[in-house]
């Protein structure tokens, strides 16, 4: 369900001194839904564990493998070299074919998620091999433009916090979630405004 970013920036700005400044010096949230949900997960997986640019490049080089559109059913006509081929371990490969074996089968499907509440998005989506609470999260905020998600296990989250509000150690989940309190109900693009804090290309 769509909501107001500017409501979203007045209340965080109200309710945090330390995020006001950074929506101050940040402007407005260019949080944008991806459409495209199937693609966005196979990219996530892909992703993981990679430098942001040797994700992008084999993820172009595997879309490009798959003719443009990447789809459950061009990634189960994969064969194993063709994988290879691209840069994809046997790992994620076998990551890939369950996400696709899945949303072949119908038990994930676009209308499915939207209509699901955040943690029953979470359940469904690390049912798929591969697919951890972090990237379930990850979908949440860029995909179904969920306005509250704190993913308190992000490292660069975290470090955008200890950064921002001065800690000597790295936040844990509890401090985390006591910092972010005030950010209900949007803590998604206070989360947003934190990753902007680190001076990183655009998110």
């Amino acid at each position: 369900m769509p909501f107001d970013f500017s409501q979203a920036q007045l209340h965080l700005a109200q309710a945090d001194p330390v995020l006001a400044a950074i929506i101050s010096r940040h402007g407005p949230c260019k949080l944008r839904p991806q459409k495209k949900y199937f693609m966005a997960l196979a990219e996530a997986i892909l992703s993981q564990q990679l430098s942001v640019k040797a994700a992008a490049t084999i993820f172009n080089r595997f879309k490009e493998k798959l003719g443009g559109r990447v789809t459950p059913e061009k990634i189960l006509q994969l064969r194993l070299p063709q994988f290879r081929a691209v840069g994809i371990s046997r790992q994620k490969t076998s990551y890939l074919r369950d996400l696709a074996a899945h949303w072949q089968a119908g038990l994930l499907t676009p209308r499915q998620l939207v209509k699901m509440n955040d943690e029953e998005v979470i359940a469904a989506l690390t049912q798929v091999k591969g697919i951890g609470r972090w990237t379930a999260e990850m979908f949440l905020i860029f995909s179904l433009l969920r306005p509250d998600v704190l993913p308190v296990g992000d490292l660069g989250f975290r470090n955008a916090v200890q950064r921002a509000y001065g800690l000597r150690k790295l936040p844990e989940a509890k401090r985390l979630t006591q910092i972010a309190a005030g950010w209900r109900p949007y803590r998604s693009v206070a989360t947003w405004y934190m990753w902007a804090s680190l001076d990183n290309k655009p998110l």
